[in-house]
């Protein structure tokens, strides 16, 4: 059965885990797909929307949701393939590379924005 599921990269290794596990792993990269599109959202309806802000800052905090919820999507593949390899190889869990960046660039958005008021 392991042969015939992709990625064989992922699957091709180690032991067949409990599947709580692996189904808990997939729920965590459904939950950052779901974020993703909320960014991708928040980001379109922040240069959809006629809020009273300073033009260029409101372009810039929608870009900066825009493109983190474009590159969301590709680490939470990354991710959950490190996470899954690891169940299987019975090794500790690597960390998530996204939260950190992720935080960042929402504060960064909430920074343009508080600008963006301030300076309209």
């Amino acid at each position: 059965m392991a042969d015939s599921r992709f990625p064989q990269r992922v699957f091709g290794v180690g032991t067949e885990p409990d599947a709580r596990f692996t189904l808990a792993n997939e729920r965590t990269f459904l939950a950052w797909i779901r974020t993703s599109l909320a960014l991708i959202a928040g980001g379109v309806a922040l240069a959809a929307l006629d809020l009273p802000l300073q033009p260029g800052l409101k372009l810039a905090a929608a870009l900066v949701l825009v493109v983190s919820g474009i590159l969301s999507p590709l680490q939470a593949w990354f991710g959950w393939a490190r996470v899954e390899q690891a169940i299987r190889r019975s090794e500790p869990l690597p960390g998530s590379r996204l939260a950190a960046p992720l935080a960042g660039a929402v504060a960064v958005v909430g920074i343009l924005l508080l600008l963006g008021f301030a300076l309209r």
